[in-house]
């Protein structure tokens, strides 16, 4: 017998529609959950780009998973046509609330441990021929996972909101003469305001503010307009120093570390599969590379939404097929940077 669909509560909103929790009860009362990313016939075709990569990405570890095949499509209590897709729920929130939570830098060996996860999912998505383009901490959510004996409670972190990816060496679907982010402006680097252009190693720019972020509780260039931070990072282009300040409380495997991510030349980044063997990670032991992350003590919560207890047949919806749409392709050259705005740091809306 097919469970019913039970709207729950409003989990945000973010670049291309709202996100809603929905809830599935079985005859015994129990509740299993899953996210719904919802928008309109405006920002579908977003949507459904997004859809095929998780699709490609289907298994692949630290990688948030895809609960349909295909999108579903419905008339909302508006008379609006709107799409959806459905994707399991992080009851742990995103890194984003963690941080928040914890109201002070996180521990050292949390730092690594979400870190390595990090660059196992950016392993996956890489691998695909894909860039993220928007890593940032309210992109990462935290699957919590219990010990039932010691009432432990260690966290799966996931990549999730591939909106803005876009193939390696391709060109940025939002990048903008007089806007020339990719993605969200603090967690970008100098070589992605140049034209729009987006390789690997702009992934592993991001992922240096975020472990820099997770040190220090705040955001990356905070306090500077984005003004000025569009005039820092093309000064980056030119060979000026332009990466975020690493505070001296860092510890030096970690400082070594995020030198590597934030270095001027990209290719001497790295990779992400050779970013997880640097000693930051791995100290004396390899095979701490694989290892996933632990977390901190938490009393018991509720049940997590399993992949196997989504109903096949929840409600009679039209799919809508996941193949790409045309797209038309613009190339843009680089000119001298407009001065805009100055809020930030904020997510990039297309």
């Amino acid at each position: 017998m097919p469970l019913e669909m039970e709207f729950v509560r409003f989990l945000g909103k973010g670049s291309y529609g709202s996100v809603d929790l929905f809830g599935y009860r079985e005859n015994d009362g129990s509740m299993f959950y899953n996210a719904v990313k919802i928008s309109d016939s405006k920002r579908r075709d977003a949507l459904v780009r997004e859809s095929r990569i998780l699709t490609e990405l289907r298994g692949c570890p630290r990688i948030v998973q895809l609960l349909e095949k295909a999108l579903l499509e419905e008339i909302n209590s508006d008379g609006n046509r709107v799409y959806k897709m459905h994707m399991e729920y992080a009851s742990g929130g995103t890194l984003t609330d963690f941080i928040r939570r914890n109201k002070s830098p996180l521990s050292d060996s949390i730092i690594r441990e979400f870190t390595r996860m990090i660059l196992q999912g950016l392993v996956s998505v890489h691998s695909h021929g894909y860039v993220h383009c928007d890593l940032k901490p309210s992109n990462l959510l935290l699957f919590p996972r219990y010990d039932e004996q010691t009432m432990d409670c260690s966290y799966e972190l996931k990549i999730s909101d591939f909106g803005l990816s876009t193939k390696a060496g391709g060109d940025s679907y939002c990048w903008e003469i007089d806007y020339p982010f990719v993605g969200t402006p603090v967690y970008m680097s100098s070589e992605s305001v140049d034209d729009g252009t987006v390789e690997r190693s702009l992934d592993l720019w991001s992922l240096g503010c975020i472990v820099l972020e997770m040190y220090t509780g705040k955001y990356p260039w905070l306090g500077v307009s984005l003004d000025d931070l569009q005039g820092i990072l093309v000064e980056g282009l030119l060979g000026e120093d332009n990466a975020p300040k690493i505070p001296e409380t860092v510890p030096l495997d970690a400082r070594q570390f995020l030198e590597k991510c934030f270095a001027r030349m990209p290719q001497d980044r790295g990779s992400a599969s050779e970013l997880l063997l640097h000693p930051f990670l791995i100290g004396d032991d390899p095979k701490t590379a694989v290892v996933p992350a632990g977390g901190e003590r938490r009393l018991m919560g509720s049940r997590i939404r399993k992949l196997e207890d989504i109903p096949k047949n929840s409600s009679k919806l039209k799919t809508v097929s996941v193949r790409p749409s045309q797209f038309k392709r613009v190339l843009k050259k680089p000119v001298k940077v407009k001065k805009t705005f100055q809020v930030f740091p904020r997510t990039l809306v297309c």
